[in-house]
């Protein structure tokens, strides 16, 4: 904080233009032990049910090799008509 006197101009701040962050869209699976996948969407895809079902795919070997014992999966935000897809990896 600086002291100025009553009669002293007020100087307006001048804010410099910067890029903002941008923004990352990320996928990730874990257990109680940790994070078992991390998987980030690269810049300008979104996640269609391919992507998805390849994202899957990571996730089941990626369990496979961390640990021997069974795993449920509890997943949401599924569209039926774009879920139909991966329903055969099951």
């Amino acid at each position: 904080m600086t002291w100025k006197h009553l009669s002293s101009p007020v100087t307006k701040k001048k804010f410099k233009v910067q890029q903002s962050a941008t923004k990352v869209m990320a996928t990730v699976f874990w257990d109680s032990r940790g994070m078992i996948l991390l998987d980030i969407l690269p810049k300008g895809e979104s996640v269609i049910a391919d992507r998805y079902c390849e994202t899957l795919d990571r996730l089941r070997h990626a369990v496979r090799r961390k640990t021997r014992s069974g795993v449920v999966l509890q997943h949401d935000n599924a569209n039926p008509p774009h879920g139909k897809t991966h329903k055969g990896m099951a």
